[in-house]
This record gives C-alpha cells, structure tokens and sequence, in this order.
C-alpha cells in the first residue's frame, strides 16, 4: 500500500518560513519523480515544484521561483519544500505526489498522493 504523508504545515506571518515534508512508503521512492502542488479556498489545485528521481532537476512555478527550494532524501523516502518569505498568497493546502520517471508539472501525470497539509499565512 503506497502512503504518501506530508507534515510540517502550520500557520506563519507574511515573511516567515515552513518547511514541509513527505514521507513515502510502499514505493521504491529512487523510482518516482516527487511533485508539490497546492490549492487555495475556491481555486483549483496548480503546480508548485517538482524534483527528478535523484535530485538533479528540480522546476519551479514562477510564483514561488527564488523562495521555495525543493529537495529530496531518497535514503530516508522523503521529499521537502522549504518556503521562505512566504505571502499570503502562498496560503493553501500542499500536497506532494509521486509519479514514476521524469518529472511533471501537470497533477494528472501523478500516480500518488498525500492527503495534505495546510499552510497559513496572515499578513
């Protein structure tokens, strides 16, 4: 059974930072490109960032380029998203996804996903 378990949400003023997590199991996590995506009240879920199966490509949205850093740990089955200076904007509940091969910004490329976690963000 694939789990995908984000943690690491919570609520922060505008500028501040969180890190986020997510724990893979039931998959040989080295195979899968890993995808964050978030989705605001009312809006529909869009990309955020994705990373290649070992780590050496990662993209970005433009809305988040030169504040959040995506990383990855295959030894610990975990993909992270470090947001810094964050905006209110930035506000929504993150999902990582895992896809097997090449990364994608697209949702209906992944395979598996988390159940989420919410970030605030108050101005």
């Amino acid at each position: 059974q694939v789990q995908l378990v984000e943690s690491g949400g919570g609520s922060v003023q505008a500028g501040g930072s969180l890190r986020l997590s997510c724990a893979a199991s039931g998959i040989t996590f080295s195979n899968y490109a890993m995808g964050w995506f978030r989705q605001a009240p009312g809006k529909e879920r869009e990309f955020v960032s994705a990373i290649s199966r070992g780590g050496s490509v990662t993209d970005y949205a433009d809305s988040v380029k030169g504040r959040f850093t995506i990383s990855r740990a295959n030894a610990k089955n975990t993909v992270y998203l470090q947001m810094n200076s964050l905006k209110p904007e930035d506000a929504a509940v993150y999902y990582c996804a895992a896809r097997p091969g090449l990364g994608s910004g697209r949702q209906y490329d992944y395979d598996y996903w988390g159940q989420g976690t919410q970030v605030t963000v108050s101005s």
